[in-house]
């Protein structure tokens, strides 16, 4: 394995001020200004790797400014690297995200070699079950069928019968056809749903650590100090629900900007998705509360240029959980197809 400590470090040169100028000025708001010239030669070393090896690197929206906005070839939610995984024309992936996310590239996208910069980039939900606990759960509740999150690993994915995202989860249980579902492991992605649908959901005890400890009263002080309007992650308590104007995915959450084009928003997430919003929406002030994801903030640019350099670390799923956890997948996809039609 790399030491990160003995990398050779890319060297300055001033071409790099006039190639990367337009980059420079996007990133002016959204690092602090004397760390741009630090990024600069590593996003020129990544870049030119990264064409030498026909790779493409996809970013998950919770990646850092420098990442999301420098090398990032794609960039959004989980399930959408994962789709753009399978349907993209380069054999090798470096999925900037967290573990699950990389192995959903791979299930969906078994062909293709996908890398990930830190194995230990992990998800507090992710971690929260396994598949035996799937199992168990299973043999308490015969017959009861599993809607499991994408923030999940594949063998969780494996023992479940459809995923779901936090965009279409309502959507998903409502799909089974059933009056109860399993449904894991948020437990606060689990009760809103709940609150949604008719449909009895057993839930999990999982919880995000970066939603989880957003509080209402953080959030009434973002409305009340500055006048925000406010929108959470269903990922967040109850508590913090029941006081926002908007509960939504990362995705959604960027649509409703630019729908209602707030003078100013509370995004009560992880704080590397407002950075990477303020650019596309320059006329909104973004107001705190975040919190930032300490698995998401593993991955680095000297990781990444590691990664391609060394071709590390690369995802392997075994192949009977790959094909298990790929048809609940492909039922969620499915899923959406029909709804489009």
């Amino acid at each position: 394995m790399t030491d990160l400590a003995t990398l050779p470090v890319p060297v300055w040169r001033d071409e790099l001020e006039h190639e990367y100028a337009a980059l420079a000025e996007r990133l002016e708001p959204l690092v602090p200004c004397l760390e741009i010239p630090l990024h600069l030669p590593w996003i020129d070393a990544i870049n030119k790797l990264k064409k030498q090896r026909g790779a493409v690197i996809m970013a998950h929206s919770y990646q850092s400014p420098e990442i999301f906005h420098g090398v990032a070839d794609i960039t959004g939610d989980s399930l959408g690297l994962a789709q753009a995984a399978a349907n993209c024309d380069s054999d090798l992936i470096v999925l900037c995200g967290v573990h699950f996310m990389a192995e959903s590239a791979k299930i969906l996208a078994p062909e293709k070699t996908v890398l990930i910069p830190d194995l230990e980039a992990g998800c507090s939900l992710a971690s929260s079950i396994t598949a035996a606990d799937v199992r168990a759960l299973r043999a308490q509740h015969p017959g009861v069928p599993v809607v499991s999150y994408a923030n999940t690993s594949a063998a969780v994915k494996a023992e479940s019968d459809a995923i779901c995202t936090s965009a279409n989860a309502v959507q998903m249980v409502e799909s089974i056809g059933t009056d109860k579902v399993i449904f894991l492991p948020d437990e606060f992605l689990g009760r809103h749903v709940a609150s949604q649908t008719k449909v009895e959901l057993v839930l999990w005890h999982g919880r995000c650590e970066v939603h989880e400890k957003f509080t209402g009263q953080q959030a009434r002080h973002a409305r009340e100090q500055f006048g925000a309007k406010l929108v959470a992650h269903p990922e967040c308590s109850p508590e913090v629900l029941a006081e926002v104007d908007f509960v939504g995915s990362t995705t959604a959450m960027g649509k409703w900007l630019e729908r209602e084009k707030p003078a100013r928003v509370a995004l009560i997430t992880e704080c590397s998705m407002a950075d990477n919003l303020r650019s596309q929406f320059p006329a909104t002030q973004f107001i705190k509360p975040c919190n930032l994801c300490p698995h998401m903030q593993r991955i680095t640019l000297q990781n990444i240029y590691a990664c391609l350099r060394d071709m590390k670390h690369v995802i392997e799923i075994p192949a009977d959980v790959s094909l298990r956890a790929r048809a609940a997948l492909e039922r969620m996809l499915a899923v959406g197809r029909r709804e489009s039609v």
